[in-house]
């Protein structure tokens, strides 16, 4: 009995071989099966899935941390009397929080799906500058409003939460 061509693609897809048997004096091509075996027994993967998702979600939380204290420090400047050269200094370290992300998403996804420690360690120290920053705009920062307080301290757990799921990806890439 023939076989259809979906029959054959769903072996393909399974990783088994089909022998037609033409030329071995089986007629009618009876189909001989051999399961194909590929390299040894399979690797278990160290790479954190909860982690994964903490770094994207602490992108995305970071870049509207971003934004929304960005508007919130032009609404202060306009609204109350803010000294321009802490102005200044709140939006550099603004900028340096930004600029710090990047890098720290990167190491952090690159060292996870890797299951390299060295750049899961750099992205631990750039996430503990980052959560100092953090702790800046949250208590330290010239004038603190009310959404100030709520946007840093959100920031501040998915950092804190991002830190602890790196040093047990670290020991379990070590261990």
């Amino acid at each position: 009995m023939a076989e259809g061509p979906r029959a054959a693609r769903g072996r393909e897809a399974a990783g088994i071989a089909a022998d037609s048997g033409a030329g071995r004096g089986r007629p009618g091509g009876g189909a001989k099966m051999a399961a194909v075996r590929r390299g040894s027994a399979p690797s278990t993967a160290l790479s954190s899935v909860p982690l994964q998702m903490l770094l994207c979600l602490g992108g995305t939380c970071s870049a509207l941390h971003f934004l929304a204290t960005l508007l919130l420090i032009a609404y202060k400047s306009q609204v109350f009397s803010y000294p321009q050269d802490h102005l200044v200094l709140d939006l550099a370290l603004l900028l340096l929080m930004g600029t710090l992300e990047a890098p720290r998403i990167y190491l952090g996804t690159k060292g996870n799906l890797t299951e390299a420690e060295g750049p899961l360690a750099a992205s631990l120290v750039l996430t503990g500058a980052s959560a100092l920053l953090s702790v800046y705009f949250l208590l330290w920062q010239t004038l603190v409003l009310w959404a100030d307080s709520v946007l840093s301290a959100t920031l501040l757990a998915v950092h804190g939460l991002e830190a602890v799921l790196q040093v047990v990806a670290i020991a379990a890439f070590l261990g």
